[in-house]
């Protein structure tokens, strides 16, 4: 035999496993949009970092097994929205019209996922959101293309007024940043505070980008609250709590659960010692009793993001759920947009960092209470509050 026949005896099956391979390796494009700079960084870029980890290691995988039998590798596509509801609106309408993504997971903040409801919705695009307002899933009759992965407002708000009866403190000063995660999470705590005899002694307001909230607390400490509740994220919550230590109030500070990550402590020093808040169970992972079917997952996430990035937050765990629960419907919708929803919907029992999901047509939350611990900040440290 010629060396020509040689080689194209050589070279002609490695053509046919190359196209047989190229073939398997359509891609399967998931959008996502976070709030990578701007007020919700914090917040945001532990969710791009916990995207692009989740992107890696299920490529290294092989990628997703879809329902045509092959393996595909899976590309996330993040856009920044800086922040900003008009950017995340035109973020989404990339996504869906010139990525064609299967799905878009995010955005971070509650404001900006509300902006792009109806551009999902006449879209017919599954969205599984990173933030937390309860208006960005219900009522489900009019959300039927969008989910969510944080415990709605309700239920972070449940467990601390639960707290705050539980400990005695019955006369609440709150104070909130004024968008729509503050505005919310108002609504929700003035709802269920006089269920529980809490009476609100004072209300105050401030900016995303304020520097000083000393004015507001300084009325606050008039009112003689028995404790003081802070609802923002950083940088603002930080700046709240140094104000708030600065005047000296000497009723306990509690915050929301958005300030579940270290920069909160970091930017606030030694003012954040003492404080305490409602968030998921990330944070105090190795302190779960065994039996816990959280910890296990939540250990093996930190343990990963821990490697790579720094310290855990419950951020990059809400983009770590939606990432799963979108790959997983993909393994039997593939890139169907329709089909991914339904997947989505009838999602059971799905072991996540934010909770234990159990979503339906009537809940596209799919958590209850037993997604949400109270935390305290102890020597720059997340303890269980006790």
């Amino acid at each position: 035999m010629t060396r020509k026949g040689l080689g194209l005896i050589l070279v002609l099956p490695a053509v046919l496993w190359l196209s047989g391979v190229a073939a398997a390796q359509e891609p399967y494009k998931i959008g996502a949009i976070f709030s990578i700079t701007g007020p919700g960084s914090s917040l945001g870029v532990p969710e791009r970092d916990t995207a692009q980890m989740l992107e890696a290691e299920v490529n290294a995988r092989g990628g997703i097994a879809g329902p045509d039998g092959k393996r595909h590798p899976v590309k996330v596509v993040i856009y920044d929205d800086a922040s900003d509801e008009t950017r995340a609106v035109l973020a989404a309408k990339k996504l869906i019209e010139e990525d064609r993504v299967a799905a878009i997971v995010g955005t971070t903040l509650s404001g900006t996922s509300l902006a792009i409801l109806d551009t999902v919705q006449k879209a017919q695009v599954p969205l599984v959101s990173c933030a937390a307002a309860i208006k960005i899933v219900e009522p489900v009759g009019e959300r039927k293309w969008v989910f969510k992965t944080p415990q709605s407002d309700f239920l972070i708000i449940g467990v601390l007024v639960d707290y705050l009866k539980a400990k005695g403190l019955t006369k609440v000063a709150w104070l909130h940043v004024d968008y729509a995660f503050g505005d919310l999470g108002w609504i929700e705590f003035q709802k269920a505070a006089p269920k529980a005899g809490i009476q609100i002694v004072a209300q105050e307001k401030f900016g995303t980008k304020d520097v000083d909230m000393t004015p507001q607390f300084t009325r606050v400490k008039a009112a003689e609250p028995t404790a003081v509740v802070v609802w923002s994220i950083p940088p603002s919550a930080s700046i709240a709590t140094k104000n708030y230590a600065d005047l000296g109030i000497k009723a306990p500070l509690l915050q929301s659960h958005g300030v579940g990550n270290k920069m909160y402590i970091q930017l606030a020093g030694p003012a954040a010692n003492g404080v305490v808040f409602p968030a998921g169970k990330l944070l105090v992972a190795e302190h779960l009793g065994d039996n816990d079917p959280q910890k296990a997952v939540l250990l093996a996430y930190a343990k990963d993001f821990e490697a790579r990035y720094g310290s855990r937050n419950t951020f990059g765990g809400h983009a770590w759920d939606a990432i799963k629960l979108v790959a997983a419907a993909m393994e039997k919708a593939g890139t169907d947009r329709a089909k991914v929803r339904a997947a989505i919907e009838t999602t059971r029992n799905f072991v996540g960092i934010t909770g234990v999901f159990d979503f339906s047509p009537t809940d596209h939350n799919g958590l209850d209470r037993r997604a949400v611990t109270m935390i305290q900040i102890l020597d720059g440290q997340w303890r269980p509050a006790k």
